[in-house]
């Protein structure tokens, strides 16, 4: 029992942090809408800019810096600017990206979120070097260390530290709760969830409003995270970043409303995986649930409490909704076509070793984005798990090659079958949820499926996963021959079975099944009253997609002839959303552009071969996204958040209907 009560209490450094961000995340929801995906990423800077600070006295800028000491700084000034430093990122997002996006669709919303997300934490392993940080990146940076002493209760020996970090958690709540409870403003900013021209009426600026609360978020989440840093992983590129993901999960327990119970979810999550870690030590323990398992709480929680909550979760009221992106349906052209098939014919032939490769990759990749130009493009469901569907595809082809000898192509098309029984069963919360929840419960899958599946030596071994080259009717269609990089035959064989996807899927989209899509994602409720089946509509999306996924998959197994996590992690599945955006998320143009820019296509050979860029990718691959988002996507807020103030002060008033009152967002 001690040993339980131990870990339970070791659980608080981890919960405090999901407890903040949790809170945070319900905060920005009441005040903009907006589920921020990028709340961590914030977190991970603030973390980043104390080190430098500790380490050499530099503030770190996204351009430049500045040496603010002669030599290391000092505990608390440092962890200070670095929550400023958190602040300001909120800040910054919340002028330059959420402002303008204010109405536009979920969508452009979920994709800017993760485009500020990639952006930050592509920018941390660049600007936080040896130079900058003074010392060696991977070397023992002085972090805030809160206490050392321990004290024993029941017989179990609790870390003093992680009690006063699950204080300072309830603290932060109680600030965040007391703020909209209390406070003018914080009243004013919950009445404008329901009603943002009230609002401007009463003399509020909602973008004003809404300001403060990014900022202190943004402030909040950097302090935990600077404070919990010791305990809970030191100094990580990525990590802190992924946090974000029990951290939504205990933000829906909470509906997106009680921050008072994010935070007490936040701090039981963190718990009950510090006792499944323990757990998992006891030789009962079953060998296939050794690891993993506390990473695939989070996305049980989500949808858990999305379909137990779902209904409940409140929307914004009053949003005004800027249009869709257009969709056009594909034709098929048959001259074009044949055109490009030949033109890529010949671009094999031309082309040897790494560029050839890149080449391959890139006719991978763009059948890959296609699924997402499918489920999220043509039906609207937001998705990013396409990758952990192709990994689950490529893992599964390792074991029937290598263990059940099945051949090809029979071994490729179980496989893809495989990744299309998950991508159902990760379809099933569709049923209830669509828009940003949507996104939350298949970030959360693809996080689940990476740790639980792909990082689990007792399902993925990390000596294993070889796929057997492919060959059929005794000719081989292998990948590499002798000292030949990529044989014509597998780059034939891979341009083969896309194209022939590509034009079904053309063709699919063009006919009913695409026109059922299309009316899903247009309105679900008069999808339904046109007599379309929209469960089944979904499921049948999200089948097809993760098939597609899953044949990606496995082309990608074969031409490596090995497999490991790292080429399905959640960061590649975002870049490829991201190129997916920037090419046109609504055409299958555009999933063949992504593909041309994805990772190691032909884009980014360029970056790591010709123009030596290669450590800018993610960064330059972000910023196209969020221009790509913000500058050119269709949303209505053309008209400034000062004039519309005035515009309402001089408005006659108008009589609410008492029949549609509303009372604001009950934030506690």
């Amino acid at each position: 029992m001690s040993d339980l009560l131990q870990f339970a209490v070791l659980g608080f450094s981890t919960g405090a942090v999901y407890a903040v961000l949790g809170a945070s995340l319900v905060s920005i929801y009441v005040a903009t809408g907006v589920i921020n995906f990028a709340q961590g990423s914030v977190a991970l800077w603030a973390v980043w800019q104390v080190a430098g600070l500790r380490a050499s006295g530099v503030l770190v800028l996204p351009v430049g810096s500045v040496e603010l000491s002669s030599g290391p700084m000092d505990v608390w000034p440092a962890v200070l600017i670095g929550a400023v430093s958190g602040l300001l990122w909120s800040l910054l997002a919340h002028l330059l990206v959420f402002r303008p996006l204010r109405r536009a669709p979920e969508l452009g919303q979920v994709v800017a979120s993760v485009g500020v997300m990639l952006l930050i934490q592509a920018l941390v392993p660049l600007r936080f070097t040896a130079e900058t940080l003074g010392t060696d990146p991977a070397g023992l940076i002085p972090l805030p260390t809160l206490t050392s002493k321990v004290i024993t209760v029941l017989g179990a020996t609790i870390a003093v530290s992680n009690l006063i970090l699950a204080g300072a958690a309830i603290a932060i709540a109680l600030i965040l709760a007391g703020y909209f409870r209390f406070t003018r403003m914080g009243v004013a900013t919950r009445a404008g969830a329901e009603d943002e021209q009230a609002l401007r009426l009463m003399g509020y600026s909602p973008d004003r409003l809404a300001a403060i609360m990014w900022a202190a978020t943004g402030f909040f989440s950097g302090l935990i995270v600077i404070l919990a840093a010791p305990a809970i992983g030191g100094l990580d590129p990525t990590s802190y970043m992924l946090y974000v993901v029990p951290a939504l999960s205990v933000a829906l327990v909470g509906r997106l409303t009680s921050i008072g119970v994010a935070c007490g979810a936040g701090l039981a999550l963190g718990s009950v995986q510090q006792i499944l870690l323990f757990l998992t030590s006891k030789s009962w323990w079953p060998s296939w649930a050794q690891a993993g398992v506390g990473d695939a709480i989070p996305f049980v929680i989500v949808v858990v409490a999305l379909f137990l909550l779902g209904r409940g979760i409140p929307e914004r009221g009053a949003r005004d909704v800027g249009a869709q992106a257009p969709v056009r349906v594909p034709r098929i052209r048959p001259l074009w076509t044949a055109a490009a098939i030949a033109a890529t014919v010949v671009a094999i032939v031309l082309t040897t070793g790494q560029w050839r490769f890149s080449l391959v990759m890139s006719i991978i990749l763009a059948l890959i984005a296609a699924s997402v130009v499918l489920l999220t493009g043509y039906l609207g469901q937001i998705s990013l798990v396409t990758m952990a569907f192709a990994g689950a595809a490529g893992f599964a082809l390792s074991k029937l090659t290598t263990n059940l000898s099945v051949p090809f192509p029979l071994s490729m098309l179980l496989a893809a079958l495989t990744a299309t029984a998950l991508g159902v069963v990760v379809g099933v919360p569709a049923l209830r949820i669509r828009g940003a929840q949507l996104a939350v419960a298949t970030i959360a899958a693809a996080l689940a499926i990476e740790s639980f599946v792909f990082n689990n030596p007792a399902m993925t071994p990390y000596t294993g996963n070889v796929i057997e080259d492919p060959s059929l009717f005794g000719f081989s269609l292998a990948v590499r021959e002798g000292t030949d990089l990529i044989t014509l035959r597998f780059s034939f064989m891979v341009l083969l079975i896309v194209a022939v996807l590509l034009i079904a899927m053309a063709r699919l989209m063009s006919g009913a099944t695409g026109r059922a899509f299309l009316a899903v994602r247009s309105n679900e409720r008069a999808a339904t009253a046109a007599g379309v089946n929209v469960p089944a509509v979904k499921l049948l999306g999200f089948a097809l997609a993760s098939f597609m996924a899953g044949i990606g998959g496995c082309l990608i197994g074969y031409s490596r002839g090995q497999l490991s996590a790292a080429s399905f992690t959640v960061l590649v599945g975002l870049a490829v959303l991201a190129t997916t955006y920037v090419g046109d998320i609504t055409r299958i143009s555009g999933a063949i552009l992504a593909g041309i820019a994805g990772p190691l296509g032909l884009l980014y050979l360029v970056f790591t071969q010709t123009i030596d860029l290669g450590h800018y990718y993610t960064l330059i691959l972000a910023i196209a996204m969020l221009l790509r988002v913000v500058v050119f996507a269709p949303h209505r807020d053309a008209v400034p958040e000062w004039l519309l103030v005035r515009r309402a002060r001089r408005a006659p008033p108008q009589q609410p209907a008492a029949a549609h009152a509303k009372e604001p967002a009950d934030v506690r």
